[in-house]
């Protein structure tokens, strides 16, 4: 997962070359939903002989919730973002995704507690963020900070995906392919809705924007939300995020070898500290504090 999410940044900065935003993510998602569709269709999975697809009205309910908050919003945010900041930046925030988790698991849903040493990272996790945002380098707002900004909101919206899913989804008995298929498939159905508004712009497409496209939707929102689903089930939602630590790298080096791109002292420094406080969030790093915890 780490290295398809984080060969996602190259791609995605590769097709708005000749397609817009909007079309990035609405490719993504139909072309996701496609695919997860017909291995769906083809394997027909159940769980404990039960069926297929869900018959409860609120599981649907609570699918369309994920649909919007972990594809929808989030894929066009970064597919805008791109259009002002580096790949390598926008998959540096993409690491910021654990941080988010854990305040969210731990605050809105209560599905996790966080210590006293975790605390501590989460804070340390988000100076990591001030860091790599650089606010003394910004005397307006400019394009750069807007997209700073949307990669962030993508990280929340990522965080909380992460939260609601272990409080209402992970717990019923979903096969992983039909999980995944009713996430991305709903965004995708979404987006066929907002085609006159995100997808009726001219393009110009060659070889490297097409199989761009192809690939980030059929693996990277495709095959990897099966695989992602399975380690969030086994390994709950924080752990799940963990990804986060391989998305970065990935980014980075792809965005640097193959698009030349360079980053500022502070983005680097700024990206240490976050994975600082998710090694601290996760308990990778035990501080010997008093055994307290959060409510």
């Amino acid at each position: 997962m780490g290295v398809v999410w984080g060969s996602s940044f190259l791609f995605m900065k590769v097709a708005l070359v000749g397609v817009s935003f909007g079309q990035v993510a609405w490719s993504r998602l139909v072309l996701g939903g496609l695919t997860l569709g017909l291995i769906v269709l083809v394997t027909r999975p159940r769980v404990n002989g039960g069926p297929v697809l869900p018959r409860d009205a609120v599981v649907w309910l609570h699918f369309l919730v994920i649909a919007v908050s972990g594809c929808v919003v989030p894929h066009l945010l970064f597919a805008w973002a791109e259009q002002y900041v580096s790949s390598s930046l926008a998959s540096i925030y993409n690491a910021v995704t654990p941080i988010m988790t854990a305040l969210m698991a731990t605050l809105a849903f209560r599905v996790e507690r966080l210590g006293r040493g975790q605390v501590l990272g989460v804070v340390v996790g988000i100076a990591g963020v001030l860091v790599i945002i650089g606010p003394w380098r910004y005397a307006a707002l400019t394009g750069d900070l807007w997209g700073q900004l949307a990669c962030l909101g993508a990280a929340v919206c990522y965080g909380f995906t992460f939260g609601y899913t272990r409080r209402f989804l992970s717990g019923r008995p979903i096969a992983g392919a039909t999980f995944a298929f009713l996430n991305i498939g709903l965004g995708g159905a979404i987006m066929l809705l907002l085609t006159p508004v995100l997808a009726w712009h001219p393009v110009s497409l060659s070889p490297a924007i097409v199989l761009s496209l192809l690939t980030l939707g059929a693996l990277g929102t495709g095959l990897a939300y099966i695989w992602n689903i399975n380690v969030l089930r086994a390994w709950g939602p924080t752990n799940a995020s963990t990804v986060t630590y391989v998305t970065p790298v990935v980014g980075v080096a792809l965005g640097v070898l193959l698009l030349g791109e360079s980053l500022s002292w502070n983005e680097p420094l700024g990206a240490l500290l976050v994975l600082l406080g998710i090694l601290l969030a996760q308990k990778r790093i035990r501080l010997r504090l008093p055994h307290r915890v959060l409510a």
